[in-house]
């Protein structure tokens, strides 16, 4: 594996190779076969047309989510946590306890759990995926292990610890563990933004001896994936760290000089690093050795009452380098498109489906699932297939293929008004090789929007040209009237256009 490609790529300007990215939910991923073939099927035993079906929709890369062995005791809390039991319910109606793994973030050793297969069914996936030219994502979750993870016992000075005093004034932050060293009361791992993760130890990255050991770690997960997806990679960070944790670490542990990343990286220099990432720390996580990131403006750009507007301030902008961001509307931490974008799903599912970069795509999106299952429950509900929602990702994958994405140019295209000031609300950028050019346009409003489209410069020779939308009509214009007045859109709101521009012959016109 060569992650060379996504590295020092110029911004905007073209994808180096095929980057579609199959987030799957292992464990219930792996239920739903075994209940078709009614048989057991771990991931040495999917079967071949399954693998066949993933690369047939173009995926270059899959992310298998929940391989780790999960944490016993984070399972105890998971059944005794009346809140997450109340999602259970919900998501789940007829649930029992087998139906729950516990927290695929809550892991307990960085071993393919045995629903998995163990190491020979996760090597064996591998295979399946490299012979069909598909690189293997796993996750790497460096903020925190289980409390029932071996070094806590062992080696407890590797967590974040406080006093007596903190865990009486503070009981819910920390978990008090019998180790080597005598009761140490383990500090719960967090973002700092939110209320402590009550299954998970929050380790000590101003701990040298920690960062050596989180190496270690990634160093054996490196030896069977292509990649590792970097669970909320920002919390490692001095600045971070040492914001959330500085009331615990006291005078303890003085901040360090260097970042854990860079040398993180450099350890495991053949993987391929795709950092969650949130609070506009994209950049800065591209500069500490991550090859991607994750784009989550993106999707709170489509919540936001000026959709259009942020949209296409985003589309547009020359940082971060487009080509090293993961575009996405839906994965695991995040509701479901279907029902969270009802009636914009087009202009979404268009823009993720052909922005340069990472087009990130959740397991069951495609299908059109409406409800968003805990990361502890190892099944989902039946959800009928929405033929609609398939169609249109069908029609965006075809377009994708067709337009070759993976090595054509990429422009924003100028959007002018076209009678009122809607034109604005609309985003239009352009694909184009030696021997294709498509066109697309979103309108992610919540209104109708127009405007006029300047695409003549990028026309191949011949006086007329069919707009042929892969998700509609198709319409014909002259190169004199597209050079008068530009190519003119309407689009409803949460509506797009997939344009493959063809050179009308002077035999037809």
């Amino acid at each position: 594996m060569n992650p060379e490609p996504f590295r020092n790529s110029e911004p905007g300007t073209r994808n180096p190779e095929p980057c579609a990215l199959l987030e799957l939910s292992a464990w219930p991923w792996l239920e739903r076969l075994s209940r078709a073939v009614a048989a057991p099927v771990t991931l040495a035993t999917v079967p071949s047309s399954e693998w066949d079906r993933i690369a047939a929709r173009g995926f270059g890369l899959v992310f298998l989510m929940g391989v780790w062995a999960r944490s016993p005791l984070g399972r105890t809390l998971a059944l005794s946590d009346a809140a997450i039991a109340s999602e259970y319910g919900r998501t789940l109606p007829g649930w029992t306890d087998a139906d729950v793994a516990g927290s695929a973030y809550c892991i307990a050793r960085y071993e393919p759990a045995d629903r998995m297969g163990g190491w020979a069914g996760l090597d064996a996936a591998r295979q399946a995926l490299a012979v069909r030219g598909i690189r293997l994502i796993l996750d790497f979750v460096p903020n925190h292990t289980g409390f029932d993870h071996p070094w806590v016992t062992r080696f407890p000075r590797r967590y974040v610890l406080g006093t007596a005093a903190d865990a009486r004034e503070h009981p819910a932050d920390f978990r008090t563990i019998d180790s080597v060293d005598g009761p140490v009361h383990v500090a719960c791992g967090r973002d700092p933004y939110f209320p402590p993760w009550r299954d998970v130890a929050q380790l000590n990255y101003f701990n040298p001896e920690t960062r050596a050991a989180m190496r270690a770690a990634l160093v054996s997960v490196a030896a069977h994936c292509d990649g590792v997806r970097c669970d909320m990679a920002m919390l490692m960070l001095n600045e971070v760290f040492d914001g959330t944790w500085r009331r615990l670490l006291r005078d303890g542990w003085p901040r360090l000089e260097q970042e854990f990343w860079p040398a993180a990286t450099a350890a495991a220099p053949d993987l391929l690093y795709l950092a969650e990432v949130y609070w506009d720390l994209e950049e800065r996580m591209l500069a500490e050795g991550f090859d991607l990131v994750y784009d989550k403006r993106l999707l709170d750009a489509f919540h936001a009452p000026d959709a259009g507007a942020r949209v296409r301030r985003l589309v547009t902008a020359d940082r971060p380098p487009a080509a090293r961001l993961a575009r996405f509307i839906e994965n695991h931490d995040e509701p479901r498109s279907a029902e969270s974008l009802a009636g914009r799903l087009t202009a979404a599912a268009a823009l993720v489906g052909t922005l340069p970069g990472i087009r990130f795509f959740f397991d069951g999106e495609e299908d059109g699932r409406r409800v968003r299952t805990p990361v502890q429950l190892g099944r989902w509900a039946d959800e009928p297939v929405d033929a609609a929602v398939r169609a249109l990702y069908d029609r965006i994958h075809a377009f994708a293929v067709d337009a070759r994405l993976g090595d054509a140019d990429w422009r924003a295209l100028d959007i002018r008004d076209a009678g009122d000031d809607t034109h604005p609300s609309l985003t239009a950028y352009r694909w184009r090789t030696a021997a294709t050019l498509a066109v697309i346009v979103v309108n992610p409003d919540r209104e109708p929007a127009q405007g006029h489209l300047k695409v003549v410069e990028d026309l191949p020779a011949g006086e007329a040209f069919d707009f042929e939308d892969a998700l509609g009509a198709s319409y014909r214009w002259t190169r004199e009237a597209l050079a008068r007045s530009g190519l003119y859109v309407r689009l409803e709101a949460g509506g797009a256009h997939l344009f493959m521009v063809r050179v009308v012959p002077s035999s037809e016109r």
